[in-house]
């Protein structure tokens, strides 16, 4: 176990700093108990953090900052199951092409990799697939400590504490461990293309259902949209990922360079941002092109953003939209990034957006420079009217007691909270507003 001076910690989106009384960083789950009791006993919180790529002050504490990047890497793989063993600080980035070298990979993935698997499955990361559910759905078993500073396994053995460890939002305990039910490496054949948004809507069921992963991209004040299709390919199928020089041209260049000085530009001059989206609308083109299933899904990020995500009733999208069209039109409010649109299939994990519910992910961003606040106010109410179920990890403002009427299990999971730590010894200003 190494420790650091105390300093400012603070998340990738600058939403969230905290002084933590001391930085630890421990290479064991018997290392972390040990943490956890001595912190227990002096009465202070302990917290992990992983890539702090939370817009939420979930991270956050004034107590014990745990840094899980030496409990990290695979740890063991079973050939015959598909079952990975992972430490809780592994990144995304790193474990996607160590499970290639094993012939394995996730069922699914969002599309960034910067995260640790304990801090992505903890605050419900997801990706799309109408068929396919979010990253902790793969989940086969935890290794968590608790509030006393005990090593539980955590396995379907147990219905009520999987259901409630899977998404934990770091209240049940310390993570320290993750075993993952993986599939065997697949290739995608991504297809990437402008649509109008009327057309899309038009025929959304035909889009979400006919394809493996589907999403799409509308830019506010206009009709445009990106469309992505990754479907499976068959076994043999060849290779063809993006040139060098598409990439850097599309990715790197026009949606990070390009798209940072339209930020820039759109905040200087508010006015102008219709038509510079109507511009960055009619710059898309097709491409289409064949690779490694996390090539296909990732995509880099480099323009600094605020973020909110509501799950919503998977029917209810069309509405929501012409609702956040209409209150964009008619707030005066000049949107630069665009609405991403993503589908996911039900899941049974208690606090997991997905709960026994097909949902449809509608996000919304703001230039890290720009004020987020009356736009996403008003886009939240949208979503409240619709059921709206907050992502962990992003910005949102409901409370417990109005968490509560959209989670059947909410209850529940408290209890197990109850039974797991007692003392509060993983609690902040986060966890006090949204479990009470």
């Amino acid at each position: 176990m190494s420790s650091t001076g105390a300093g400012a910690w603070t998340n990738w989106a600058r939403t969230v700093t905290s002084e933590p009384t001391a930085v630890v960083h421990p290479r064991s789950a018997a290392e972390v108990a040990e943490i956890v009791r001595t912190a227990a006993a002096q009465g202070q919180r302990v917290k992990p953090v992983g890539a702090g790529h939370s817009f939420t002050a979930i991270a956050q504490t004034d107590g014990v900052l745990l840094r899980m990047d030496q409990i990290a890497g695979i740890q063991h793989v079973d050939h015959a199951t598909g079952h990975v063993r992972v430490g809780a600080g592994t990144r995304l980035h790193d474990l996607n092409p160590a499970l290639l070298a094993h012939g394995l990979a996730l069922p699914n993935m969002g599309d960034v990799d910067p995260q640790t698997m304990s801090g992505a499955t903890a605050t419900g990361t997801h990706g799309t697939g109408a068929k396919l559910t979010g990253i902790a759905g793969a989940i086969a078993a935890l290794e968590i400590v608790t509030g006393d500073g005990t090593i539980v396994e955590v396995t379907s053995d147990d219905k009520d504490l999987f259901g409630a460890a899977r998404v934990g939002l770091g209240a049940l305990g310390i993570v320290t461990a993750i075993t993952f039910a993986c599939v065997p490496a697949f290739l995608l054949h991504a297809r990437e293309e402008p649509m109008r948004l009327p057309e899309v809507l038009d025929g959304l069921d035909a889009l979400v259902d006919d394809n493996d992963h589907f999403e799409f991209y509308w830019f506010p004040h206009t009709d445009c949209a990106l469309l992505k299709r990754n479907n499976r390919v068959p076994e043999g199928t060849v290779r063809a990922p993006l040139s060098k020089a598409r990439f850097l041209l599309d990715d790197e260049v026009l949606s990070n360079g390009g798209f940072e000085i339209v930020n820039r530009v759109g905040r200087l001059r508010p006015s102008w941002i219709p038509r510079l989206n109507a511009f960055s609308g009619g710059l898309l083109s097709a491409r289409e092109y064949t690779d490694w299933s996390h090539e296909v899904f990732v995509s880099p990020r480099r323009v600094r953003f605020r973020e909110m995500e509501y799950a919503i009733p998977r029917a209810h999208l069309p509405e929501v939209l012409r609702a956040i069209d209409g209150w964009v039109n008619a707030s005066g409010e000049q949107i630069s990034f665009p609405i991403e649109v993503r589908f996911a299939a039900p899941d049974d994990i208690w606090l997991s957006t997905g709960y026994e519910r097909e949902n449809a992910y509608v996000a919304v961003h703001m230039y890290h420079r720009s004020d987020h606040r009356r736009y996403f106010e008003g886009i939240e109410a949208i979503f409240g009217e619709h059921e709206g179920r907050p992502h962990w990890g992003k910005m949102h403002t409901l409370d417990a007691d109005a968490l509560r009427t959209r989670y059947p299990r909410f209850d529940d999971f408290r209890a197990v909270r109850d039974r797991l730590d007692p003392q509060r010894t993983f609690t902040n200003s986060y966890l006090d507003r949204v479990l009470g």
